[in-house]
């Protein structure tokens, strides 16, 4: 049985897992956002199932809905984040030689997670 994660802006699941790829359901409560962060080892790709989000990459921000998806590259600054009421939904992919949850730099947290 998968575990359910508890975060400040939500929670995860880790869904399907290989060698090189992981695959996470990521729910983002009304309000909520991940910080702005970078990863060493990983690239990421994000897409919405349910909701609307605003992704943040480097110094763009995208506006997407259900069914639209985004690339992350290793490296790039990222943040993703509901301003809509209800719960955003997306099915996030990490590909990398080294795919572990403690590879992350926070650059900004409104939750004060260093």
């Amino acid at each position: 049985m998968k575990s359910i994660v508890n975060k400040p802006w939500g929670s995860f699941e880790v869904i399907n897992e290989g060698k090189k790829y992981t695959m996470k359901k990521i729910i983002v409560t009304s309000g909520g956002q991940l910080s702005l962060q970078s990863h060493e080892h990983r690239s990421e790709h994000w897409l919405i199932a349910e909701g609307g989000a605003e992704v943040v990459i480097n110094e763009n921000t995208y506006h997407l809905k259900e069914n639209e998806h985004i690339f992350i590259p290793q490296g790039a600054k990222h943040r993703l984040a509901n301003r809509e009421a209800n719960d955003l939904v997306v099915i996030e992919m990490w590909f990398g030689d080294n795919l572990d949850e403690n590879d992350i730099k926070r650059y900004e947290d409104i939750y004060n997670r260093n």
